[in-house]
């Protein structure tokens, strides 16, 4: 099961919880299997997957492929999954990571030692984010940018600051600290299990590291609109405290800023210093949109077209979460502790078998 490029203990268990994920899947186990620097394995845990995501897993050597069992009761499917792949794994440290992110050369030994160089017992990256249809250029800056505001890197990597948080696409955790802190099982229910999982980290005393991870780790988490719709859906409702007055003052600033470009265009003519007075609402947006990594173009679309749908993806995952109808990956999510329920059948397989 161990692919490693270093003799000597295991220094790291790579955990891949997938679920029906054969359009990325092979993409990221290729950025894993060819990592080097550092002993570690790989594990995939095949979360009841109805397409090709186990044979992609299993056509690589090396890789070990584990299946999920049933979903308990309370708990959701990332978090059983992930607690599947801690319950084998054999390293010292352990890096949580998605099946949809592909990995630099070099990646995995760096952040081993980025981690214990700064005495972070959780580091956690932010990816690049790529992006191809008008939907991800639009809503992505808007929301990472919103995300940079609330949830600051310097503060989250602050011990005297009381703001946690991490990325479920990249945590790398020491073994013996998430042992501690329950692991994935703590928080077995919580839909939004990276921020919870740095909330309890940092809550016991331990130090966490989050960074924008760029150099470590690329991700294309939406394929298309309706992907993006849910999986946003799912989640922002759950990372800011007061989605509803944030989506009414995100698109006033957005709707007033288009009333004053139609004042300007029709003043410019005779009243350059109103039409300058018409340019301040759009270089706000682009001021606190620009916070987020993305590019001149990229940050373009979402200033003229991002707010309202990062409004609307708000309203929506506050009205979905308060009717307890989440739904993602073919699971519906009801009210807090109750279970989640299949939306799209498929044949349990046993549980903890490795391959």
């Amino acid at each position: 099961m161990v692919t490693t490029a270093v003799t000597g203990r295991l220094q790291v268990s790579v955990i891949v919880p997938a679920r029906n994920e054969e359009a990325c899947l092979t993409d990221c186990l290729q950025s894993l299997t060819t990592q080097s620097g550092v002993a570690f394995e790989i594990i995939v845990v095949d979360d009841h997957s109805i397409d090709r995501t186990r044979e992609i897993a299993m056509s690589f050597p090396g890789v070990g492929v584990l299946e999920a069992g049933p979903l308990p009761d309370g708990w959701t499917g990332k978090n059983n999954a992930v607690t599947t792949g801690a319950g084998a794994a054999r390293g010292e440290w352990l890096l949580f990571t998605d099946a949809d992110t592909v990995h630099l050369p070099g990646s995995l030994a760096a952040a081993l030692k980025e981690a214990q160089e700064n005495g972070a017992e959780l580091l956690s990256y932010s990816p690049e984010q790529i992006a191809a249809t008008f939907w991800e250029m639009a809503t992505l800056p808007v929301v990472f940018a919103e995300l940079a505001r609330q949830y600051s890197p310097s503060k989250v990597s602050d011990p005297n600051s009381s703001v946690a948080a991490a990325n479920g696409q990249y945590i790398l955790i020491r073994r013996e600290t998430y042992e501690a802190v329950g692991g994935h099982a703590a928080i077995a229910g919580n839909i939004l299990e990276d921020v919870a999982l740095a909330r309890a980290v940092k809550s016991s005393g331990r130090k966490i590291r989050f960074r924008y991870g760029a150099n470590a780790v690329r991700t294309r988490m939406y394929r298309n609109y309706r992907q993006l719709r849910d999986g946003w859906t799912k989640n922002l409702t759950l990372l800011f405290p007061s989605p509803g007055w944030l989506a009414l003052r995100i698109f006033a600033w957005w709707a007033f800023a288009w009333l004053a470009l139609s004042l300007g265009i029709v003043s410019v003519a005779t009243r350059y210093w109103d039409t300058a007075l018409c340019i301040l609402p759009w270089a706000f947006l682009v001021i606190r949109i620009n916070r987020a990594h993305f590019g001149i173009r990229m940050t373009g679309i979402a200033v003229a077209f991002g707010p309202l749908m990062f409004a609307y993806l708000l309203l929506r995952s506050k009205r979905a979460h308060a009717s307890g109808n989440v739904t993602w990956k073919g699971r519906t999510y009801g009210p807090k502790d109750s279970p989640a329920h299949e939306v799209i059948s498929h044949t349990p397989t046993p549980a903890g078998r490795l391959s």
